[in-house]
């Protein structure tokens, strides 16, 4: 049995997702790769004690770079799967608003 801090790992901050949390009402989560859609939502609203309106998915698959001199080394970084969660307009997260 997992709990809901083993399914949302870390929130995602970015320009985009500020964006997204002032305008949109939505939040990024990196969440575990076998968690689905309901399991997010009961984590969000257990966790943060929110009302969750939609959880959508994407999975962003594992991509290759070339790294050194020569540029000769392969690196492959991991797959992930990221959560972006819409909440109720008078809901927010006090995490991603920042000093206050």
């Amino acid at each position: 049995m997992t709990t809901p801090y083993d399914i949302l790992r870390h929130p995602v901050v970015t320009e985009k997702s500020n964006y997204q949390v002032g305008k949109l009402h939505q939040y990024a989560f990196i969440v575990d790769s076998k968690s689905t859609k309901t399991m997010v939502k009961d984590a969000v609203e257990t966790v943060f004690k929110v009302k969750v309106l939609k959880v959508n998915i994407i999975n962003a698959p594992a991509k290759r770079s070339r790294k050194g001199r020569g540029r000769r080394l392969l690196v492959r970084n991991n797959a992930y799967k990221k959560a972006i969660v819409t909440l109720s307009p008078e809901d927010r997260i006090q995490f991603f608003e920042g000093v206050e």
